[in-house]
């Protein structure tokens, strides 16, 4: 193996990031309402707030910084931010809206635990020691108080001196309204701003400045605002730095702030002319004792509700009156003041249920590698990868480009992978089951596998009509099945079902072309290509959605539907078997493997058993026969997991290389390889990995599984890449939210709660073992201890933390009761 033991059963806890690791970049913002991200030496960075992506955005003058003088000593004024890490290539050296000339911290250690920050500076100038704390409340069914487009921001200090000190923490923002650009020199080009205002506001427990612009209506999509605010009484600020030549605006902030730690407001009371805008800063400031600890507690918060109506310029709404809508948040909020204003008035409660789901995922007893993995790509939903219409719809790119989402459309064969939107937030996986069965299904019940004709768009392919995705299109009824079986929501089953019949229907009539119920017609599918012949990937897809479909109609009452779906499934499942089974694991079956480019014939595809594993997952058993689907899952490991990628010839992209571990898609273990295989055929996809790694613990693999999961997040290292996104066709990539998937296995969790039924079965630390579990109903975790001196049974404790799980029967450690 690649591991010993001992490292893939490692439960010592998170790594530590420190300001060397310049990818380690964790993400704050609310489920569709953009982010900010902050690095590992404490900068701000990534400003992705203005609905759009926007990697590598820093935005000026920006920063936090600390004045600290001790009684009778001389201060020390420092940026809160560790040192900045080398190259110093650039052609015109730093611009002074960089602050790169401003004193910082010798250290910075960042520690993330999703969706938890913590950096700790160290300075051995510094009288004080400094940890920031940061988030953006994330609450597991609570949709709206996980969507907030803000964060709390809290640095505590400690006197680490024999001597009183004085401490002030100032926080710069730089006014963006308007949009922010630079010429050749790095000097600012703010070309479309101008009317740009900075105020002061106190409001009873907390004061802060707020940020907006007079240049824009409420209809515009650069429409918006921001707040800075702090919650401590002592303040000092500064509405606008100095409109000034040349760098007087930086030369004038840091003098005033570090002659006694306050800043004197320079009196503007207009707004900024054309084509400038202003920064603004503001500071708390306090007295500590030796040894004590005070917080310095600030909230940024941002509002701009204005964002095309679509995917984007091209694919979007053309109706006049209608080209612009708001993001869902613009029902809860009008600004970023009442933002601000909300955070503040919930804090106690926001910051308790954030830290009880953290305190419940992380105080797991499984491998930290694998909490690591779950927790991390919680991103996704957090990212610019996904936004939320007015109307509450919930739309996904596949990932983000750096300056723009990628692959439009809510891709059904990308997000087939995904599991962690459903298990955390059900609702907003229904309303992406909505769109696609009541808005996409065309009268034949061909699907769209991308979402377009609810912006008025059609979605074509290589100047076409496209084809629908066989893989898409089954795993979308599949999901459909779980989300119904995650809420028990009886009334979103009965709404899709008329609609995931006609999909279901369309299956044989389209993609089999000689009756014997295997797909083997032209089936496009997430490669981006299409596959002849009978193959697992769609074939076992098709079982999955046969066998998900009677279960419903059994349920229904519609049991004549339910049993030709049976009946189907079992002809299905042996003729599969038959053809594509060959003594290890499934092929494609072709005459001719070049006859059609693009195909994996006798390969071992990673993604065979697709299907199957998201069978296990919703509850569905064995679509194929359980050895050969345990001698398949196993040859995926056995001939497509590397222990390194110096010789690896490939000429697709490259995600993995030199010394690095991972699954590739494809392999020819017996020969047969095609002149030209599907096109990512030699690539790794973190999203393939995962679930691959999730089959393998379902079928007892456990070891193997454990070893790819420790190969992706030791890729993903804050060195090579960030801990925080895990790319594919983009950042914050959909497919690698298949990780929550290794939870459900792990934990042996089935759920039903259309019966009101769950069960637990943890493969891992048995004897004592904690976790965390989730329903459309509740979450909380999940402990079993065995007995000592007694008949070999366990004491069992399930803890709801949030929601409601009365009436749920339990079934676990070999007993069984209600909640």
């Amino acid at each position: 193996m690649a591991y010993s033991k001992e490292q893939l059963l490692d439960s010592s806890g998170q790594r530590a990031y420190p300001g060397e690791a310049t990818e380690a970049l964790f993400v704050l913002g609310g489920i569709g309402t953009g982010n900010v991200s902050i690095g590992s030496r404490g900068e701000f960075r990534d400003w992705e707030i203005f609905n759009k992506p926007n990697k590598g955005n820093v935005m000026p003058n920006t920063h936090f910084a600390i004045w600290a003088k001790p009684e009778g000593g001389a201060p020390v004024t420092k940026v809160l931010e560790s040192r900045l890490n080398l190259p110093h290539s650039k052609s015109h050296g730093y611009h002074p809206i960089t602050g790169a000339g401003l004193p910082r911290l010798e250290k910075s250690t960042m520690r993330g635990e999703y969706p938890l920050v913590w950096v700790d500076f160290e300075d051995r100038e510094l009288p004080v020691q400094v940890t920031l704390e940061a988030f953006t409340p994330f609450i597991p069914l609570n949709v709206d108080d996980s969507s907030i487009p803000g964060a709390y921001l809290t640095y505590n200090v400690t006197n680490t001196s024999d001597k009183p000190v004085d401490v002030t923490i100032a926080g710069s923002l730089m006014n963006p309204i308007g949009g922010l650009g630079y010429d050749s020199f790095g000097n600012l080009d703010v070309r479309n701003a101008g009317g740009n205002r900075n105020e002061f506001i106190q409001a009873g427990s907390y004061s802060g400045l707020q940020f907006t612009s007079d240049a824009f209506g409420e209809g515009e999509l650069n429409f918006g605002s921001l707040s800075l605010v702090t919650t401590n009484p002592k303040v000092t600020y500064k509405r606008a730095w100095l409109r000034g030549a040349w760098y007087d605006f930086l030369q004038e902030f840091w003098d005033d702030f570090a002659e006694d730690g306050r800043l004197n407001d320079l009196g503007y009371d207009t707004p900024s002319e054309k084509n400038r805008t202003d920064t603004g800063s503001i500071g708390a400031y306090e007295t500590l004792a030796p040894g004590e600890t005070k917080s310095f507690a600030f909230v940024l918060a941002w509002h701009f509700p204005n964002r095309i109506n679509g995917w984007n310029e091209h694919i979007c709404v053309k109706e006049e009156g209608r080209e612009i809508t708001q993001n869902y948040y613009a029902r809860q909020f009008d600004s970023a003041w009442s933002v601000a204003d909300y955070l503040i008035g919930q804090r106690d409660r926001l910051t308790a249920e954030t830290k009880s789901f953290h305190g419940a995922l992380f105080g797991s007893t499984l491998p930290s590698h694998v909490i690591d993995a779950v927790a991390s790509n919680i991103t996704v939903l957090r990212s610019q990868t996904c936004f939320r219409h007015i109307d509450g719809r919930f739309y996904g790119y596949e990932g983000c480009f750096d300056h723009l989402g990628c692959c439009d459309g809510s891709c059904t064969h990308v997000w087939n992978y995904a599991q962690t939107l459903a298990f955390l937030f059900p609702e907003l996986e229904q309303s992406m089951r909505r769109t696609e069965f009541l808005t996409e299904v065309n009268e034949d019940g061909k699907m769209n596998f991308r979402a377009f004709q609810m912006f008025g768009a059609q979605w074509n392919w290589q100047g076409h009509s496209a084809p629908a995705a066989a893989d898409g299109q089954m795993g979308t009824i599949m999901r459909a099945y779980r989300e119904w079986k995650l809420t028990g929501d009886d009334g979103f089953l009965r709404e899709l079902w008329p609609a995931i019949k006609l999909t279901l229907d369309y299956a044989p009539i389209h993609w089999d072309t000689d009756g014997d119920l295997v797909l083997d017609g032209v089936q496009h599918n997430t490669y981006d290509i299409e596959f002849y012949g009978p193959n697992p990937l769609t074939g076992v897809f098709f079982l999955g959605a046969l066998r998900a479909a009677s279960e419903m109609a059994s349920y229904l009452g519609e049991e004549e539907t339910a049993a030709k779906y049976a009946a189907a499934f079992e002809t299905s499942s042996k003729r599969l078997d038959e053809l594509t089974w060959n003594g290890e694991y499934y092929v494609q079956v072709l005459e001719d493997v070049d006859a059609h480019k693009y195909q994996h014939g006798l390969g071992c595809l990673s993604d065979q058993l697709l299907g199957q594993q998201l069978a296990h997952l919703y509850g569905l058993g064995y679509l194929l026969p359980k050895e050969r689907v345990q001698s398949a899952i196993h040859a995926v490991f056995k001939h497509n997991f590397k222990t390194d990628f110096h010789n690896h010839v490939n000429c697709q992209r490259t995600y993995t290389l030199n010394d690095e571990k991972g699954l590739v898609l494809c392999s020819w273990p017996n020969g047969g390889r095609p002149k030209l295989p599907f096109v990512y055929s030699d690539e790794v996809w973190t999203g393939i990995e995962y679930h691959v790694a999730t089959h393998l613990i379902y079928e007892g693999f456990v070891e193997e599984g454990l070893t790819i999961v420790k190969a992706v997040r030791d890729r993903q290292d804050g060195y090579r890449r960030s801990p925080w996104n895990e790319v594919e066709c983009g950042h914050h990539y959909a497919r690698s939210m298949s990780s929550w998937g290794l939870l459900i296995a792990l934990s042996g969790f089935e759920f039903d709660m259309a019966r009101g039924e769950m069960k637990f079965a943890p493969v891992l630390n048995g004897d004592d073992y904690t976790g965390f579990w989730s329903t459309g109903r509740a979450w909380g975790t999940y402990s079993q201890k065995r007995i000592a001196d007694g008949d070999g049974g366990f004491d069992v404790d399930v803890k709801v933390l949030y929601g409601d799980a009365s009436g749920v029967k339990v079934n676990a450690g070999g007993k069984e009761f209600m909640l």
